[in-house]
């Protein structure tokens, strides 16, 4: 990282590249929120995708993670980037996110059950704020945005110990760690804002419709405008060089 560009740099440059996405997203999802509590129909439509995700629990959760973040926007690359012609990049990229994009949705659902088994599952200010707190100063810091880091850096360079042995280095931490943390947090913590005011049953469903709508915009953001990003970026990061 040159001298001249910090981590606080990087960070604001990436969260400035995705504010339109962002903005977008946070309108959807907004939407859907006031929708809820205000129209019938969605709130029955919501309901009832509530007590499918909690019939099926951790199936609908892994099902619902791959086809969000991995499925969705591979057919979307393929459709409107390849042509409709589908290569063994394609293949490889969905080995590669199916398995982590499924671990990181069970952990995301598990986290969302504990804070509600921690604090309560009620929409108040103090409760909302809480688990904002939890989500996005504890786990993202100690270990999602870590965990991310390091998947894709061993995705794009080879399966070695390397990148394990440097996450635990300071520098690591500032050069790679913290700018993704800034970039995630201009987007996800108003749209946690919005996931924690809803029941319990219902904020993975629309974390999950969320996740996909930023990886769409991303993967057209990254393709359309090439040379930012790579297509398979972490999520809710972007460089702006």
């Amino acid at each position: 990282m040159p001298k001249s560009r910090t981590p606080l740099t990087l960070g604001w440059e990436a969260a400035r590249a995705n504010a339109v996405p962002a903005l977008i997203i946070q309108a959807i999802m907004l939407a859907l929120l006031i929708a809820y509590y205000t129209n019938h129909r969605v709130f029955s439509g919501l309901n009832q995708l509530a007590d499918y995700k909690s019939a099926h629990g951790l199936t609908f959760v892994i099902i619902t993670s791959i086809t969000a973040g991995a499925i969705i926007p591979e057919i979307f690359l393929i459709l409107f980037f390849q042509r409709g012609r589908p290569n063994w990049q394609n293949l490889r990229t969905l080995l590669f996110t199916i398995p982590v994009l499924g671990v990181d949705g069970s952990l995301v659902d598990l986290l969302y059950r504990s804070e509600a088994a921690w604090f309560g599952d009620v929409v108040t200010l103090q409760v909302v704020c809480t688990k904002i707190c939890v989500d996005q100063f504890g786990y993202n810091p100690f270990f999602a945005a870590p965990f991310g880091v390091l998947t894709y850096e061993w995705k794009n360079n080879g399966i070695s110990p390397g990148p394990l042995r440097q996450l635990f280095t300071l520098a690591h931490y500032r050069d790679k760690i913290l700018p993704t943390l800034l970039a995630t947090w201009a987007v996800w913590i108003p749209l946690m804002a919005i996931i924690y005011s809803l029941p319990l049953a219902l904020q993975f469903p629309l974390f999950g419709l969320a996740l996909s709508f930023w990886v769409l915009l991303l993967t057209y953001m990254t393709n359309r405008f090439a040379g930012k990003i790579e297509a398979d970026a972490p999520l809710a990061l972007a460089t702006a060089d």
